[in-house]
């Protein structure tokens, strides 16, 4: 895993900024299939959106360190109880974000 350049890492906080969170985390805390689905999500998305709900246990910076660790991707923002990651997807007919990163280069 390559890390990103200053420039990319703000392009991609400027990209999720726009986007809505599309898992939450609640009190059964982090399980495998909450994994399993950020996997997926990041396969096909690129980049995505999650928070933790007022009602885990959990906390933001652990959780989001152990995701990226398990599905090797970039933790790109982290505010409040929401994070953002990314990572390029091996599929190329997902590739767009990861096309656009690239062109920023360092």
């Amino acid at each position: 895993m390559t890390n990103l350049s200053k420039a990319q890492l703000k392009f991609l906080r400027k990209v999720g900024q726009k986007e809505k969170p599309i898992f939450q985390m609640g009190k059964q805390g982090l399980t495998e299939a909450f994994i399993e689905q950020i996997d997926s999500a990041l396969e096909k998305r690129e980049l995505i959106k999650f928070n933790l709900l007022q009602n885990t246990s959990e906390e933001i910076d652990q959780v989001t360190e152990r995701i990226a660790q398990t599905t090797q991707a970039h933790v790109v923002h982290v505010i409040g109880s929401t994070a953002v990651l990314y990572r390029p997807s091996k599929k190329e007919k997902y590739q767009s974000l990861s096309q656009d990163v690239a062109k920023i280069g360092d």
